[in-house]
């Protein structure tokens, strides 16, 4: 039940591969600068906070490489970062320019970790569409090897690393955009004035997913056989970010609702239209 190191362990792997073709070298760095740039800005949209590093081309070759990594100390890779300006590689990369453990870009210390690789980045040059004859006609009908890139973020594995570097050992905490569920109902236990809970906890579930950005993000936790305490402390196990309590002081004679946000842990009361304006400045794309 401990969410830590579990999903890493899933044989599942699914990635998201792009292969670009360019007619000369400059417009392939381009490109390749082009899409890292993406890559970074969906790793801050997660808010996850990665390491682009200098990478190894392997058995890829070519002739440029980035790694984009998440900080773990489970990782299987092991980098050296440098915390004053951007210059990182992963420890397979050889790099003549570095003197004692000192970064070459502005004589800081590096510092080394394990890291787990979430993205990789290739400049390939025509190696592949050479062989490959992949070839375009210039102005003059001429053919021309076309300069390639390949690209790859691990969907699945962005999904268990992130989880890994986010959560305790206690409650799993998903990068949040990502949540299959943004928002938890908990209407009071089976017994007292039941129906009328379970009555405000429809409401406001319909209310909440007529929000565009919240459709399909909200869900209720109707197990009433168990008391709020423990559908609380299962919802802070799975992670959802926000949770509302359907409580006593929702049939007060100035209705509130306990909204409390997991991730932040505070707690407020509120009133159903306060609850709405609220959480519709939650981000889920």
């Amino acid at each position: 039940m401990h969410p830590r190191h579990g999903l890493l362990r899933s044989r599942e792997f699914e990635m998201k591969d792009l292969y670009t073709f360019d007619t000369t070298e400059e417009n392939a760095k381009k490109t390749y600068e082009e899409v890292c740039q993406v890559y970074e800005n969906i790793f801050n949209r997660l808010g996850l906070q990665f390491k682009k590093v200098i990478g190894a081309t392997g058995n890829i070759g070519g002739k440029l490489s980035h790694e984009f990594l998440l900080q773990s100390d489970i990782g299987e890779d092991t980098i050296k970062v440098c915390n004053s300006c951007q210059y990182g590689r992963n420890i397979e990369v050889e790099d003549p320019t570095v003197r004692e453990n000192k970064c070459p870009s502005c004589g800081s210390e590096l510092d080394k970790m394990s890291a787990i690789e979430v993205g990789h980045s290739f400049l390939l040059g025509t190696k592949y569409s050479e062989i490959l004859g992949s070839t375009y006609k210039d102005k003059n009908a001429k053919n021309i090897v076309t300069q390639m890139g390949c690209y790859g973020l691990g969907v699945t594995r962005i999904l268990q690393a992130g989880i890994e570097v986010l959560s305790d050992d206690e409650a799993i905490r998903w990068p949040k955009i990502i949540s299959p569920y943004q928002i938890c109902i908990i209407p009071q236990m089976k017994g007292y004035m039941e129906d009328k809970f379970m009555e405000l906890s429809n409401n406001l579930y319909d209310k909440l997913v007529a929000v565009p950005n919240l459709r399909g993000e909200v869900v209720i936790d109707d197990r009433t056989r168990f008391t709020v305490g423990n559908r609380l402390a299962q919802a802070n196990r799975l992670g959802y970010p926000y949770v509302v309590v359907i409580g006593k002081s929702a049939i007060d004679e100035e209705p509130k609702f306990e909204l409390q946000d997991i991730y932040n842990k505070t707690t407020d009361f509120l009133s159903s239209s306060q609850i709405i304006s609220k959480l519709s400045h939650v981000k889920t794309t």
